[in-house]
């Protein structure tokens, strides 16, 4: 009997992330705000009061896609802007690196394109905090670079805002060319390099 606890701890667990797949699938073809419980609790077979031992509400499921979406992400971010190589050697590595992350998680990314500007305000105000996060981290990385002699905060601030929005562009570029013929993949890929080098440069040049 000592060991029940923890079963319903695990089969608990296991419902919510159930929940979660199945809610984050029907999203593929709506948005937030037009989910419904019914649908997701149908699409796990669980009666739709079991829903509110996990959820409080379709935008509280959301929020938690969000940080299932975003939260372990903070490292290979921080890891696109280290200054432990050149730029070049950056760039492609940042771009490499965000081309896996949107091959290997096609569903997580299109949620957070799509309901980064929804009709779900918890949802936003989550995934805003969480690119907020990511920008106060690039902030810290880029200030450690020689580079950034003699920058203000502010224009670090606004540097590490820039990257952290191309980061999401480079993101879409690559889900809307994930099942496209390999040349076009290949022209994602220079267009992403390119418009990160474009920012490099301003960079180098912005205290001339």
């Amino acid at each position: 009997m000592s060991h029940t606890p923890g079963v319903r701890q695990a089969q608990k667990r296991k419902t919510r992330q159930a929940l979660l797949d199945a809610a984050l699938g029907l999203l593929e073809e709506q948005s937030l705000s037009s989910l419904g419980l019914r649908e997701v609790t149908r699409a796990v077979g669980v009666a739709p009061t079991a829903f509110y031992r996990h959820f409080r509400s379709t935008a509280d499921l959301g929020v938690a896609l969000v940080e299932e979406a975003l939260g372990s992400l903070h490292p290979m971010i921080r890891t696109t802007v280290s200054p432990v190589e050149g730029s070049d050697e950056r760039i492609a590595r940042a771009v490499e690196l965000i081309a896996g992350h949107v091959a290997a998680h096609p569903a997580h990314v299109r949620f957070i394109a799509r309901e980064r500007h929804g009709g779900v305000q918890p949802v936003r105000e989550a995934i805003r905090e969480q690119l907020a996060r990511f920008a106060e981290e690039v902030r810290a990385e880029l200030a450690k670079d020689t580079e950034s002699t003699g920058w203000s905060e502010a224009d670090l601030r606004m540097l590490a805002g820039l990257y952290v929005d191309q980061m999401l562009i480079t993101a879409s570029l690559f889900l809307e060319t994930l099942d496209a013929p390999e040349e076009e993949r290949r022209r994602a890929t220079e267009t992403a390099t390119r418009q990160l080098r474009l920012i490099s440069v301003g960079r180098r040049h912005w205290l001339d």
